[in-house]
């Protein structure tokens, strides 16, 4: 397993694959270790995660630049994402007990309740794009509930993966409550196969989730996928089109273009079409892309070459079938994957841009005539993860909310994901939701108690 520089293509390090024998020695320490975990305070547990957020604030710069190095993310951007994973860890540290306790409920009996138990080993398989925040989004609620984790991190971030296994080791977790597993693919089907993992979350492709969910089917276990996305961002006639340019911006090109919920259909009304593109393109420019390490990089390479090649094949094939570049289009400089930020118009159904989910930084512009047409082609779509919507009519807003298929939807502003609400799509963007009180209960055991 390589650790590759994306902004050079250099290898950084390599990593030896765990053998057969030491991923069960690692489950067996998990399922020791989850014996005594769950008979744990919330108080005792909330103690060390907010050990945990601690020294994730205190080490956000180490930590990020582990995160430039290995997946090419702008400093600023990955020490913003240390400091959030902080952010997830107290949220939880703060709200498990309130969010698990015992739900009365009036019966027959003298008294009945729902108690929320820990289900023992979850099993984490997660992306590059967030190496620290998709990771800790997982484990906070997963932990404070009483449960233990194993991290099956992306094969192209391993010193992300190790790093994050010695945050809770540093923040005083018993041995055995989170471990990372550094293994590929190829390995995660056996583990699913042990008895004793009980359930696994997986952020990730589509192949991915549907591979994992029917590993774990045949298991009869318990899945939460958080797959692709194809967002709409929709500008209606009535938008703040200023502000809908400058989010926009931000929304597409954040992380490279490399997010599930980046804004990637940008749904116009004919009569902004043209303003609005030139704004878009005005503000684009003042992008920088270059080294990830430079603190005025806004943008930069794509994670892995694969990544940049599709990217390559997506819009190459949309020009062909008659998409317009308006800005980029090519590779950006002569080493690493960097892709210069493209903005496509005259984009239309049946082009990759407009029927795949690109993941990277390419915009493609999509002319409707009015708002029930914006709707029509934001659902056009066999993903359904997240959704911008602009207007400032809030009343009809909250009409539009409710026809948009997604598993989230902001008007005027930017999707991102919150501790505080529920993260999740439907369609073949997944399902179950992470965060909030809906994510910490995704891995109990909804106990029924009855005492006559």
């Amino acid at each position: 397993m390589k650790s590759i520089n994306p902004a050079t293509g250099e290898e950084i390090q390599t990593y030896e694959e765990l053998t057969e024998d030491q991923i069960t020695a690692k489950i067996a320490k998990g399922q020791e270790a989850f014996k005594e975990w769950k008979m744990k305070s919330f108080a005792d547990r909330a103690a060390l995660m907010r050990k945990a957020a601690e020294l994730l604030r205190a080490n956000a710069r180490k930590y990020g630049e582990t995160m430039a190095k290995e997946m090419g993310k702008p400093i600023k951007a990955a020490v913003a994402e240390s400091e959030k994973c902080g952010l997830v860890c107290d949220f939880y540290a703060d709200n498990a007990e309130k969010f698990l306790a015992n739900e009365i409920v009036e019966t027959d009996a003298s008294e009945s309740f729902v108690e929320h138990d820990p289900m023992g080993i979850i099993l984490a398989v997660m992306p590059w794009n967030y190496p620290f925040w998709q990771a800790f989004r997982a484990a906070a609620p997963t932990i404070m509930a009483g449960n233990v984790m194993l991290l099956k991190h992306a094969s192209n971030v391993p010193q992300c993966g190790i790093e994050i296994e010695s945050i809770f080791t540093e923040a005083g977790f018993p041995e055995g409550v989170f471990q990372n597993l550094t293994i590929g693919s190829a390995k995660v089907e056996a583990i699913i196969r042990d008895e004793r993992i009980k359930a696994a979350t997986l952020t990730g492709s589509e192949y991915a989730g549907s591979q994992v969910a029917s590993q774990c089917g045949k298991e009869i276990k318990k899945t939460v996928l958080e797959l692709g996305g194809s967002d709409p961002f929709i500008v209606l006639a009535d938008a703040d089109l200023d502000k809908s340019c400058e989010v926009g911006v931000n929304a597409r090109f954040q992380n490279g273009g490399q997010s599930c919920i980046a804004a990637k259909r940008f749904i116009v009304v004919e009569e902004l079409f043209d303003e609005f593109i030139g704004k878009y393109k005005g503000i684009l420019a003042s992008q920088k892309i270059g080294d990830p390490m430079d603190e005025d990089t806004n943008i930069g390479p794509l994670a892995t070459e694969q990544i940049f090649n599709d990217i390559v094949e997506q819009v190459d094939k949309s020009v062909e079938m008659g998409a317009e570049i308006i800005a980029g289009g090519k590779r950006h400089g002569e080493k690493g994957f960097f892709y210069e930020p493209t903005i496509l118009s005259n984009v239309t159904k049946g082009m990759p841009v407009y029927d795949q989910e690109t993941f990277g930084p390419v915009s493609a512009i999509i002319k409707v005539k009015d708002a029930e047409e914006a709707i029509k082609v934001a659902n056009d779509t066999h993903l359904g993860l997240g959704a911008s919507l602009w207007t400032q009519d809030l009343d009809k807003a909250k009409d539009y909310v409710r026809r948009i298929n997604a598993g989230a939807v902001f008007v005027n502003g930017m999707t991102k994901s919150d501790p505080r609400l529920p993260f999740g799509g439907i369609n073949r963007s997944g399902y179950g939701r992470e965060l909030s009180h809906h994510g910490i209960k995704e891995f109990v055991n909804a106990k029924t108690v009855w005492i006559a």
